[in-house]
């Protein structure tokens, strides 16, 4: 009898401890972060995957459990917002530039869902936050690499859409490439598109027509056209050297990760508030970085930047933000 006690008692505490270990895990799932992703683009899109791959880095370390829509139309951006917070996710990231409104109104209509979104505006208590590229810091210092290399005086400068965005990087890259080279001019042009390489490329080529010898590539194509007539070229978001190799100077990069991961830590703290995340895409924050081929840009140029970036990590030195459009100066 004692030896069947023994038995019944040991089942029981083995039972117990199962029921133990399944119920931490069942917990553990239950209290991963739910995220979804929604995007107008493709996320091999220059942007767009600068919020994939901090996403994607998430989903790897077990932080969060993550799904995406892609090339969705701004006409179809609220419906897929709503099915997304029907479904219970926890946190929606993506980009809202021209759907404001729409984007806005769901977010109240979902207060227990936490946004994050691309916006050029302010936040909306309690749940839409909003953040954007503020990579003007590293812009600036590709800027000094073109103003340094460019040896007729003229940057070409081809762009997707005049938004602030866009254009605070423009006025940054501007400014670096003058503290170097006061008489450099620029030619600019927008393409009224987030995604034309063949229009992009046009553009480029008619401002080398034009005399410029250092192309700022905030698009995809500039770059083809720099390697086609032999100039240098400028990265925008992420490194595309090895690309292009022997062509592009220097590359403002952008990393998402200290934004998303402040999100996601916020959600699962249950302290996330509508905020602007805005500068987490600074340099201090590694949100924010340069590339530079050390080979094409000559050694004091390098020096140079490099005491430029530590002026700015240190707050010694502040790069300007203009959101206004820029204009050539031809």
């Amino acid at each position: 009898m004692k030896l069947i006690y023994m038995i019944s008692k040991a089942r029981m505490l083995i039972s117990a401890v199962a029921f133990s270990l399944i119920m931490s895990s069942t917990i553990a799932v239950a209290d991963t972060i739910k995220v979804a992703g929604i995007f107008t683009l493709p996320v091999e899109q220059q942007w767009i995957s600068r919020i994939h791959i901090a996403l994607s880095a998430a989903q790897d370390r077990g932080d969060i459990e993550y799904v995406y829509s892609e090339n969705v139309s701004n006409t179809d951006y609220e419906r897929v917002m709503r099915e997304y917070a029907e479904q219970g996710v926890d946190l929606i990231v993506g980009e809202v530039f021209g759907l404001e409104r729409a984007a806005r109104k769901v977010a109240a209509d979902y207060p227990e869902t936490a946004y994050l979104m691309g916006s050029s505006f302010s936040p909306q208590a309690p749940n839409f936050s909003v953040f954007d590229n503020f990579i003007h810091e590293p812009a600036y210092l590709s800027g000094m690499a073109a103003g340094a290399v460019s040896e007729s005086n003229i940057i070409g400068m081809v762009g997707g859409y005049a938004i602030p965005e866009v254009n605070r990087l423009m006025h940054a890259f501007m400014a670096g490439a003058r503290e170097v080279n006061p008489d450099v001019t620029f030619l600019v042009n927008f393409l009224d598109s987030w995604y034309d390489p063949p229009k992009a490329k046009e553009s480029a080529f008619a401002m080398i027509d034009a005399g410029a010898d250092v192309m700022y590539a905030e698009r995809f194509g500039v770059s083809d056209a720099a390697v086609e007539r032999g100039k240098k070229a400028i990265g925008n978001v992420i490194d595309t050297a090895s690309d292009y190799p022997g062509t592009i100077l220097a590359s403002a990069l952008w990393h998402m990760e200290a934004t998303i991961d402040k999100a996601i830590g916020a959600v699962a703290d249950g302290s996330y508030v509508a905020d602007d995340y805005s500068k987490y895409s600074y340099m201090i924050h590694n949100g924010g970085s340069l590339a530079i081929d050390e080979t094409l840009v000559p050694a004091r140029t390098v020096a140079a930047i490099r005491a430029k970036e530590a002026a700015i990590l240190n707050g010694s030195f502040v790069v300007s933000i203009n959101d206004e459009t820029p204009v050539s100066d031809h």
